[in-house]
């Protein structure tokens, strides 16, 4: 089997998760701080609060900036679930803004003309990076501005990619940015997710919801002569800590995220150019950026071409897939009104997408083997 993504553990990654468990901690102690400082080393963030996965980062994103019910939250309807959920989670309604017919990613002309006919702001918009390719932030940061509106970037597929000569997640037209350390991500901590922010307040409170939303700063407490042992809820919080084992192997794996990034990118260049002439289109990033290519996504011109070769590249034990089915389209989201036709673009760009193998191991035979199976049915 080719899987269409895979994590990649090494040695020294093994050896941190084991130092760790001949420590003295196996969580609360000083590998996640470490992880976070190493996260803001990286990206430029002024501070980082690393989670248990990328959706409780989503969560606590939200409810940091104040979203709660009553409120609205857009996001693109071309991803993963949890992007919308996570407004959802927090009693706001959820909307969604079609996408660029050929990146996938939010389109700030569609989300101009939203805010523009909008009788409801929404509180927060969540643009998401699919593939690992910056969506326009420029452009969906002076909208956001121009009706004072916040942004959290879900780049969960984008650790290691740069925007404008800047690393995605150092907030440069965001409040705050979610990565995810999901196996088949960029890097690993098993399971796992970090928010990154320049804005110490929205790091504070994120942090208090991460855990239970407990405080121990004597200064904001209520009781200041308790003892040592005291501790405060301020907020109902959820346990969404991450422990000293994941942070470990993600701060190992966090070393070669450079290296990771370069393979990926060296990978879809081979792919870019032994497919050239085939009847499909790569879906490329944005110029002047740099994609982490979580994903190697195509579209292909005949859509009705994409269940067949699906299903015989499977057969043949190549993991080809489908990112992402339109969330507006679910069966629960049906419920919530949303309905076929409400977004065009991103309808008709599932319908044309397909997934390629794409991780550092990828071997030069696998990977030909992708590229002749799909000859034999484009050719």
């Amino acid at each position: 089997m080719i899987p269409y993504g895979k994590h990649d553990i090494v040695a020294d990654d093994i050896a941190a998760v084991v130092e760790v468990l001949q420590s003295d901690f196996l969580t609360q102690g000083p590998k996640v701080p470490e992880f976070e400082k190493a996260i803001c080393d990286y990206t430029g963030a002024a501070f980082s609060v690393v989670v248990n996965s990328a959706t409780s980062a989503l969560h606590i994103a939200c409810l940091a900036l104040g979203v709660g019910p009553r409120d609205l939250v857009w996001t693109s309807p071309i991803t993963f679930v949890a992007s919308a959920n996570c407004a959802l989670y927090c009693g706001a309604e959820i909307d969604f803004v079609d996408v660029n017919s050929e990146t996938g990613n939010m389109c700030p002309i569609a989300l101009a003309d939203k805010l523009r006919n909008a009788k409801h702001l929404p509180k927060v918009i969540i643009p998401v990076h699919l593939a690992g390719h910056s969506c326009d932030m420029q452009a969906i940061g002076d909208l956001a501005k121009q009706y004072a509106v916040s942004v959290i970037e879900d780049a969960s597929h984008a650790i290691g990619g740069s925007y404008q000569d800047q690393k995605i997640g150092a907030c440069q037209h965001s409040d705050i940015c979610v990565f995810s350390f999901h196996p088949v991500k960029i890097i690993t901590s098993a399971e796992g997710g970090v928010v990154t922010t320049q804005q110490f307040d929205l790091a504070k409170r994120m942090a208090q919801f991460r855990s239970h939303g407990i405080v121990k700063d004597p200064a904001v407490m209520l009781r200041t002569d308790e003892g040592d042992w005291y501790y405060e809820q301020h907020e109902l919080g959820f346990n969404y800590r991450m422990t000293d084992l994941h942070a470990a192997l993600g701060l190992s794996q966090l070393n070669r995220l450079d290296q990771f990034v370069a393979e990926r990118n060296r990978l879809a260049v081979i792919y870019d150019k032994q497919l050239n002439g085939l009847s499909l289109t790569p879906v490329d990033p944005l110029t002047k950026s740099v994609s982490a290519r979580h994903l190697y996504m195509i579209r292909l011109h005949q859509s009705d071409q994409r269940r067949r070769i699906f299903d015989c590249m499977r057969a043949k034990g190549i993991q080809v897939h489908v990112h992402y089915f339109p969330v507006h389209l679910q069966p629960y989201y049906l419920d919530l009104g949303f309905k076929k036709g409400d977004f065009v673009n991103a309808e008709s760009f599932y319908q044309h997408i397909l997934t390629l193998p794409l991780y550092p191991s990828l071997s030069d035979n696998g990977q030909q083997q992708v590229i002749d199976e799909l000859y034999s049915y484009l050719a």
